[in-house]
């Protein structure tokens, strides 16, 4: 796929100053102004600029520059909000003058029809960007979906991003890259819906985090983290239509099992704090029960297409989850387990609010084109392999932290076999 006219660059450090972190919202009371009688100002343009769009069949060269400072300084001022970047941004949106910035295109030709009826085809975007922003500047509502460990809402991904962010840097003086590259995800792709809502591109935003994160090094594979065909989007017409229906026996089913499992972890956890490793059976029991919601809830959301077995088994389903056998765990990782989960419990809720915007959404596209968005396929994916990691994380399969990053997780290179005299050499020839 042709890569988006709207790129994200991000070349942030990591590195935040505390002092500025503690008092960030007070000191950005100066933006918070001129974005308002830019927004003001913006909103007029737009107007002009989809008259003369309709007429010319293109944006006036001047009025597409004032839309992309106005994106690119929207940007600055979010990332700097929500501690995805760290120095303080300027006011007139210039390229190259923050650590997440914004690649915006040329004016050139845009269809005509998707001019018109711009302000229509741009509401599923505004819902995912919503989501993913919560209260930031291109929000336009606030959901929340199951299937994971979740807490109260906490008003889109980048803004329960933001709280934690805030309390991480006053510690460590630097933002987890977890949680950098998922506040930088969801600014890109506000950043992407507002190029389109402002008639600086008429291409539609992408959800896919690998494409928004492109450049950005993606981090250590996790122990708990999804085998999945990115490849086959094809979905059954009639199954879609029907699919919480037929979903209900599952539903039943792992309600049912969410019983035993919860006295099964109160086991597990007085085994796991005393023996230091967690019981074998109990440790297969509660991974076949975090294998089967996966299962289940990418059938939900349809982000996979075939009917889930009862049994979680691994292997079964196109869209699986790998779970690492039972070794030996943390005691003070343990004891504290129910405490430790709840930032990650946070940004699980916010996902799962993600996932249930784009079940809705693939719903509606999958009826009409009897497959899934590949972006939002790969929001979804995101959303359950994140809600994994917390449920194998509280369940005491690992200790290894839930990872909030968008990207997919790589495999550490294995060294190479030591060959001695002993080693059987292999027969060539």
């Amino acid at each position: 796929m042709q890569a988006h006219p709207v790129q994200l660059v991000v070349e942030d450090d990591l590195r935040r100053n505390r002092l500025t972190v503690f008092f960030r919202l007070l000191l950005a009371i100066p933006h918070y102004i001129w974005v308002v009688l830019w927004t003001i100002a913006a909103f007029f343009v737009a107007i002009v600029t989809w008259v003369m769009t309709l007429i010319e069949g293109h944006p006036p060269a001047a009025l597409h520059r004032f839309m992309c400072s106005y994106i690119r300084y929207v940007t600055h001022l979010e990332a700097y909000l929500h501690l995805v970047g760290n120095p303080y941004p300027g006011f007139v949106g210039e390229e190259g003058e923050y650590p997440i910035d914004l690649r915006l295109p040329e004016p050139g030709p845009q269809n005509r029809w998707k001019t018109l009826f711009r302000i229509v085809l741009v509401l599923p975007a505004l819902l995912v960007s919503g989501v993913l922003l919560g209260g930031g500047s291109y929000s336009a509502s606030r959901t929340r979906g199951g299937g994971q460990a979740s807490s109260s809402g906490t008003g889109g991904l980048a803004t329960a991003i933001a709280v934690l962010g805030w309390f991480a840097s006053l510690v460590q003086g630097k933002m987890p890259k977890g949680l950098r590259d998922a506040g930088a995800y969801s600014l890109g792709y506000g950043a992407q819906t507002l190029a389109y809502l402002l008639f600086v591109t008429d291409r539609y935003p992408y959800a896919d985090p690998t494409a928004m994160l492109d450049g950005v090094e993606p981090p250590p594979e996790h122990v708990v983290h999804l085998v999945r065909d990115p490849e086959d989007l094809r979905l059954s017409r009639l199954t879609v239509f029907f699919r919480i229906l037929l979903a209900i026996p599952h539903l039943i089913w792992l309600g049912l099992w969410a019983i035993a499992v919860f006295f099964t972890v109160i086991v597990q956890w007085f085994i796991t704090l005393f023996g230091g490793t967690p019981a074998a059976g109990l440790h297969r029991f509660l991974s076949k029960f975090v294998r089967q919601a996966v299962h289940v809830y990418a059938y939900i959301s349809l982000t996979a297409n075939p009917f889930p077995g009862f049994t979680g088994e691994t292997g079964k389903y196109p869209l699986d989850l790998v779970l690492p056998e039972p070794g030996r765990q943390n005691r003070w990782k343990t004891g504290f387990r129910i405490v430790l989960v709840i930032p990650a419990s946070i940004v699980s809720s916010a996902l799962s609010g993600a996932l249930f915007a784009a079940a809705v959404l693939t719903w509606f596209v999958a009826l009409v084109r009897g497959a899934a968005p590949s972006g939002l396929r790969s929001l979804s994916a995101y959303a359950l392999r994140y809600g994994a990691q917390v449920n194998a994380y509280i369940l005491l399969i690992t200790d290894a932290y839930p990872h909030a990053s968008p990207l997919e997780g790589v495999a550490e290179p294995q060294p190479a076999p030591e060959i001695t005299p002993e080693t059987p050499q292999p027969v060539t020839g």
